[in-house]
């Protein structure tokens, strides 16, 4: 119990400190500009688009050879508040290529897994959230496309979303 005294006043006087130094730095002009181009460049580095990821693994698979299936490939062009199910069903059928990359020992199926990984992963970190209640199609109700024109129109989608 003693250490966790010790250890207790030591946060305490490292926060007195800082907080001394913190408040001393924005009394002066060069205090104050160093403190906003901290808080501004951080958002500035972070402004990529979450899904840079998928789109590259798209781009390393978009060519493979050994990948053929048809897969439900949802509209380039479906409404706005439509994107978040769109996305979901591109996201679903990437399960289906993975399975059949294990089944077919693709030369991809590392980055088939990454963009199904990494989709799911930008998907649940930024839940796009409509107001306005639309009924959007499910993934089945979209045409079968060939392996080829499902890679297109997924790329697209996140370029979209990208923008």
């Amino acid at each position: 119990q003693k250490t966790h005294l010790k250890s207790i006043c030591l946060q305490y006087q490292l926060y007195l400190l800082l907080s001394n130094h913190f408040f001393c730095l924005l009394k002066n002009e060069m205090g104050l500009i160093i403190f906003f181009l901290c808080a501004y460049v951080p958002k500035t580095a972070a402004g990529h688009c979450k899904w840079e990821e998928v789109l590259k693994d798209l781009e390393q698979i978009k060519t493979s050879k050994d990948i053929d299936v048809s897969l439900y490939t949802a509209n380039t062009d479906e409404d706005v508040k439509c994107q978040e199910p769109v996305i979901r069903c591109f996201i679903l059928e990437t399960k289906v290529i993975f399975q059949e990359c294990l089944i077919k020992n693709c030369s991809r199926t590392q980055d088939v897994w990454n963009i199904w990984k990494n989709g799911n992963a930008s998907l649940e970190n930024n839940k796009m959230n409509s107001t306005t209640p639309v009924k959007c199609k499910e993934c089945e109700e979209y045409e079968e496309k060939n392996f080829t024109e499902f890679i297109q129109s997924f790329v697209k989608v996140i370029q979209k979303e990208c923008k």
